[in-house]
């Protein structure tokens, strides 16, 4: 009968301290992550989705209407524009300061080639966060079942500087420990 009220007092301590635990590992995670992709100008790459898209993925009901392409407030960057079927880097970037042109490079490894192939977009990048989606479409990537070996996107400012970068797994190899 004693065990009871020790159980529930001691899950009541917990509840009550698992907060302020969470918060401080998470504010650590926040600062760790800030400090290693951010740069003096604050850019970032919050995040990245890659994938195949069909053509039909990016119809959507306004264009039967207007016969024009409505990208849903993201930027959509292919490398053959008038193909839409393709190989997609979703990227979300934030970007605290001022609007700026900027440069994204793409490097991919193939299966088969260990040569890494660049593919740059230029775009407009606004204040805020905003989403890209970075093509590789037509000949550029035919495939729908096959994916990179390894990727690294970067930012880069109008004078080369890197302002964000992430890569895939497997794109360096890991250093030892």
């Amino acid at each position: 009968m004693t065990f009871r009220p020790l159980l529930i007092l001691a899950a009541a301590t917990i509840c009550a301290a698992l907060p302020s635990v969470l918060s401080a590992g998470a504010s650590a995670k926040t600062e760790a992550l800030a400090k290693e992709g951010a740069t003096e100008d604050g850019v970032s790459i919050v995040r990245v989705f890659t994938g195949w898209r069909d053509a039909a993925s990016f119809k959507r009901i306004s264009e039967y209407f207007t016969g024009q392409e409505n990208n849903g407030g993201e930027t959509v960057l292919r490398t053959n524009p008038e193909e839409r079927a393709g190989f997609y880097f979703q990227l979300r970037v934030a970007n605290p300061g001022a609007g700026r042109k900027v440069q994204f490079q793409l490097q991919l490894i193939e299966q088969g080639s260990p040569t890494p192939r660049i593919t740059t977009f230029p775009a407009e990048l606004k204040p805020g966060s905003a989403v890209f989606q970075l093509g590789l479409t037509g000949p550029a990537w035919q495939n729908a079942k096959s994916q990179p070996v390894a990727w690294h996107v970067q930012v880069l400012a109008d004078d080369g500087r890197v302002l964000a970068s992430e890569k895939s797994y497997l794109w360096e190899k890991p250093t030892a420990k």
